[in-house]
């Protein structure tokens, strides 16, 4: 298939089709010891698909995935697709509440999760939307039983009519009546995090998604035959779009590992000879801290690539360093579809001199960006200003949210929130969020900046910097930092080392060393769960 051409009559349930057509005999997606061919994934898809219509599922009905990284999450999403019905990913760590605000937005008429979590949410789906739960096991589509990830856990007696391995197997060579989707039809309903507000389902029709997956894929050099990890979780954009609807597209091996360990994703890249990944740098990170890790466990990798959060400079040379294989960095947001700024292949990104921030990339093919000041007027090249993003890929609103669709994404250009700095040679630089600025008796501190300074100290393994209310200088810099094993730095030498790199302004007046900075659930430190917390070390007196 040319991805080149006609992309805007594509989408990843058409490109599949086409992809069993002329491979169907080829892995299409593994799970420790478990390889099934485009073909096997394929009938399973259909035979799930004519089960869900069976239980009224039609034609842009929500149906919520509440699952880690198995193969099950890729065999509903094509269901899905191919009923024309709308896959509403759900974060499998939200409960109660959380969960219930979710649910309750985005009315979905069924669910389909992990047995082991049936007790757990089902206080949160009473008198809700949902008419019927499917339920399945990590322990489904393998026989190792790695301790590592399924210590402790049984295979239960399911019922019959709940039971989504059984009930596919029920109705092996079935099929669901023919829908061909559209570009306009949606094709995922994301939630943003909400850690700026409540949560807004994000409309991801097919189009975006096709565009993402396929300029993507394109950039970062997937080709047939590679071999992707989906070291990402599929209910965040980024894995749902960036490993799975990316690997669909293509001829290509999506590997699962269940949910994220570190050790166990190192022994996936040897076994399957893995080619390709993206996920967080703090996921990176993990794998650089497995006790003997070496290259030997990075030799069949080709690309690797980070998103979702910043990455400082000194953290890639560490790592390329070691393992010889170079973070290729990535920007995108839910809104996008995923990355839609990319480091291609083979180049290095620079580095912002007055920053020191590393390029998140250049933009993806058929995605145009500007900054623009607090007026919405363009900046000039090489000035900071608010990051705006228009392309195939961002979104055309939020879910029964049209007051904050016009605001975010007024006349299809969509505003980021980010800071950011374009050059003249289109490398895009990510300042900081509007937001997380620290006022300093007047004068701008970008959180960043200070972050990627301290990353230069040998001890220091992840750091976030905020600014804490003071009544003299009005906000006071405030840095959080973790430590690599089996090393030590105090407070005041932090401070310290920091005082030959940054203006005073910005040098962190306080310093904490932690074992370990909040996260959210897909690996972003959490700034704002770092204020007011703890009591003072050291000051910068």
């Amino acid at each position: 298939m040319s991805y080149g051409q006609a992309q805007s009559e594509q989408t990843v349930i058409s490109a599949w089709r086409e992809r069993v057509r002329r491979c169907p005999q080829q892995p299409a997606l593994a799970y420790f010891d478990f390889v099934a061919t485009a073909a096997e994934v394929d009938s399973a898809s259909d035979s799930l698909g004519a089960v869900l219509e069976d239980r009224g599922v039609s034609r842009g009905e929500r149906v919520g995935i509440y699952l880690q990284n198995v193969p099950q999450y890729a065999v509903v999403l094509l269901a899905l697709w191919k009923i024309g019905a709308v896959p509403l990913v759900l974060n499998p760590m939200y409960r109660g509440r959380e969960l219930r605000v979710i649910i309750d937005d985005a009315e979905p008429m069924a669910l389909v999760c992990d047995e082991a979590d049936l007790d757990l949410i089902g206080p949160a789906l009473r008198a809700s939307s949902v008419q019927f739960v499917l339920s399945t096991s990590g322990l489904d589509y393998q026989s190792r039983n790695d301790p590592r990830v399924f210590a402790r856990r049984q295979r239960l007696a399911p019922r019959p009519e709940d039971d989504l391995i059984g009930l596919i197997q029920a109705n092996e060579h079935r099929h669901p009546a023919q829908y061909d989707v559209t570009g306009k039809d949606l094709a995922l309903l994301a939630y943003t995090s909400g850690t700026t507000g409540p949560p807004k389902g994000a409309l991801i029709s097919h189009a975006n998604l096709f565009a993402t997956a396929a300029d993507f894929g394109e950039v970062a050099g997937v080709k047939d035959g590679d071999v992707v990890f989906a070291i990402a979780p599929l209910f965040h954009i980024t894995g749902a779009t960036l490993n799975a609807a990316l690997s669909l597209v293509r001829n290509c091996l999506l590997v699962f590992a269940n949910r994220f360990n570190a050790a166990v994703t190192l022994d996936a890249f040897v076994e399957h000879a893995v080619t390709y990944t993206i996920g967080s740098i703090t996921a990176f990170n993990a794998l650089s801290q497995v006790p003997g890790v070496s290259n030997a466990e990075f030799a069949s990798i080709k690309a690797l690539y980070s998103g979702g959060a910043p990455i400082p400079p000194s953290t890639v040379e560490q790592f390329e360093k070691r393992f010889g294989c170079y973070i290729h960095n990535a920007y995108g947001m839910t809104e996008t579809t995923a990355g839609v700024i990319a480091v291609p292949p083979g180049r290095r990104a620079p580095v912002h001199g007055p920053s020191g921030s590393l390029s998140v990339g250049v933009p993806l093919p058929r995605v145009s960006l500007r900054t623009v000041d607090p007026n919405g007027q363009p900046t000039p090249a090489g000035t900071a200003g608010e990051l705006e993003i228009r392309g195939p890929q961002v979104v055309t609103g939020y879910w029964r949210n049209p007051s904050a669709s016009a605001t975010t994404m007024p006349e299809g250009r969509l505003r980021t929130g980010d800071v950011a700095i374009i050059d003249d040679l289109g490398w895009v630089y990510l300042v900081d969020r509007l937001k997380d600025q620290i006022n300093v008796s007047g004068y701008k501190v970008w959180p960043r900046e200070v972050e990627d300074t301290l990353y230069e100290h040998p001890a220091v393994f992840e750091v976030a910097v905020v600014g804490q209310p003071d009544n003299y200088q009005g906000e006071a810099v405030t840095a959080y930092v973790s430590l690599r094993d089996g090393t030590t730095a105090t407070p005041e030498e932090l401070i310290a080392f920091t005082r030959d790199r940054l203006a005073a302004y910005k040098r962190p007046r306080t310093v904490y060393v932690i074992d370990a900075l909040p996260k959210t659930h897909t690996g972003k430190i959490r700034r704002a769960d770092l204020k007011h917390t703890g009591t003072p070390l050291v000051e910068n007196i």
